[in-house]
């Protein structure tokens, strides 16, 4: 692959933190504490640093899953019994999740990604500093005993 990702058993999680650590010319822990310190003041280091997270944690899981079908295969016959197949299945599904985690980390490196240069993404950029919905989308919480205003359950009338 021309990412530097290879298929075959390449740490994926290392090659993205040197580019990681490239792109913003500093380490990972030094990101993560300038994140930490101003979430908002680099959108795109905030992105990232969340989804390296997820991506390091994402392998862990992996890691162990692939540890314990390990160990169940070192005991078991010629013959793969169910539990050792759902442990395949585990494997199979940690190695889906830490790869989609991934492909959002080089997503969310490429400055030229599709998706990011069109009108939708101009949009969503402008939309992006908003922390909640632009519309209240529950009811206001009232303490209890305490009657709605009679505006709230009423249509508004009109002037006539």
């Amino acid at each position: 692959m021309p990412d530097g990702i290879s298929d075959e058993s390449e740490d994926v999680v290392g090659v993205l933190t040197e580019r990681i650590e490239a792109r913003f010319d500093m380490g990972m822990d030094q990101l993560k504490a300038a994140v930490a310190a101003a979430p908002t003041a680099n959108p795109d280091a905030t992105d990232v640093v969340k989804w390296h997270g997820l991506l390091v944690e994402a392998q862990s899981v992996l890691e162990r899953a692939e540890d314990d079908l390990l160990a169940a295969l070192q005991t078991q016959p010629s013959e793969i019994d169910d539990p050792a197949m759902g442990l395949a299945h585990r494997v199979n599904a940690a190695v889906t999740a830490r790869d989609g985690r991934a492909m959002v980390v080089r997503w969310l490196l490429d400055p030229d990604a599709p998706g990011k240069k069109d009108l939708a993404a101009q949009r969503l950029a402008r939309l992006r500093p908003r922390t909640g919905p632009a519309v209240q989308t529950s009811v206001p919480h009232r303490p209890a005993g305490t009657a709605a205003p009679a505006s709230a359950w009423r249509p508004a009338r009109t002037a006539r």
